[in-house]
């Protein structure tokens, strides 16, 4: 059976905010949790399915690979990583992201790891045109939270470790009876760590972390394009007490180019020509992305507006070996401050045209005659 829309599973549109995705899910997951539901067999492939959307929905990258690519964009080691073609998660670990554990289930392991882990960093990156093209390496410099090398990253004072905490015995949860629920919930005291640090490194205040500046050298593929996210793993801030780190998302933006504007890996350039040139035809060189120049023939009568198309010739393709085409948008240079000679040239050619040299023209006058005459 077909895979349904994880849009239509959550009840929501496709433009929904993230707030409004949790609230669908926390509504859905305890309507249909299987603890809540004794006795319906149905309820614990609901839940699956509920628990699946929101997984795959809730991450931007997973989400956006979703929208452009459907479940396909889902798979496991596909656009975006994903959930794989079923849901092989603990579910007990998304429902504990939103309410706590649930029914005792969770992993204490998987726990920690989630809220331990540093924060993802965004940083803005501004390249040219000549950058889009080739590829480049750049240098970026961010100010975050790092591991505290004086106690390397545990939080406690040299010569002093962890203690299990004494409220929930190293568990990093309490439970309690709420009718024929069993809720678990993180450990107020230790914040689901399951230790307590009696003499914490003075560095890092007993956090394991420290801000620190850090050079990275961040590579531009070919054919990145205004927008363009680049994601460098493990780059963002440390997680408290040697907590993992975060990642680093790097939003491209183009500068503005004199000459080419861009559609995706097809490029646009204006080259103004001659009237001479236009009417008689002629060869004009124009300049191509990647900086060199080529010759290309104009045809006789060529008129203002028109797209000469070089294929190949445009910007790449990003992570392929295709280049999109370039186009070439003549522009008609009406002559201006002629001379005595040139008025004149120009008054015999006026007075000697017919309706074949100037088709358009002529057209649009007959046409205004009919619209009048009837």
């Amino acid at each position: 059976m077909a895979k349904r829309d994880y849009y239509d599973v959550l009840g929501i549109q496709k433009n929904a905010s993230d707030t409004e995705i949790k609230k669908a899910f926390r509504t859905l997951a305890k309507e249909n949790h299987p603890d809540s539901n004794q006795g319906d067999a149905g309820a614990e492939t609901r839940f699956k399915e509920i628990s699946e959307a929101y997984e795959n929905l809730k991450d931007p990258q997973t989400r956006a690979a979703y929208d452009q690519f459907g479940h396909a964009g889902t798979q496991a080691g596909g656009m975006g990583g994903g959930m794989g073609g079923g849901f092989s998660g603990n579910f007990s670990d998304i429902f504990e992201d939103l309410f706590g554990d649930f029914g005792g289930r969770s992993s204490q392991g998987s726990r920690q790891q989630r809220q331990s882990r540093g924060s993802d960093l965004r940083a803005e990156m501004e390249i040219d045109f000549k950058d889009a093209y080739f590829g480049t390496t750049r240098d970026l410099m961010i100010n975050s939270a790092a591991g505290c090398d004086d106690c390397s990253s545990t939080g406690a004072a040299a010569g002093s470790s962890k203690s299990t905490c004494r409220q929930c015995g190293g568990s990093g949860s309490v439970q309690s009876k709420q009718g024929f629920f069993t809720l678990e919930r993180t450990c107020s005291v230790c914040a689901g760590k399951g230790t307590m640090i009696e003499n914490p490194c003075t560095s890092c205040a007993g956090s394991g972390r420290v801000r620190k500046k850090r050079k990275l050298s961040v590579n531009i593929p070919r054919g990145v394009d205004d927008g363009t996210r680049i994601r460098l793993g493990g780059e963002g801030e440390a997680g408290e007490n040697g907590g993992p780190y975060g990642d680093l998302y790097v939003f491209i933006s183009m500068k503005p180019n004199d000459f080419f504007k861009r559609s995706d890996a097809d490029i646009l350039s204006e080259v103004p020509i001659s009237f001479a040139t236009a009417a008689l035809g002629g060869q004009i060189e124009v300049p191509t992305p990647d900086g060199k120049k080529i010759r290309i023939s104009i045809p006789e009568g060529c008129q203002n507006g028109r797209q000469l198309r070089l294929k190949g010739k445009g910007m790449p393709v990003l992570q392929t070996n295709r280049l999109g085409d370039l186009y070439i948008e003549v522009r008609v240079e009406v002559p201006t401050k002629l001379n005595n000679k040139q008025k004149k040239i120009l008054k015999e050619f006026s007075e000697i045209n017919s309706k074949s040299t100037s088709p358009e023209t002529n057209g649009y006058l007959d046409s205004i005659k009919k619209l009048f005459t009837g």
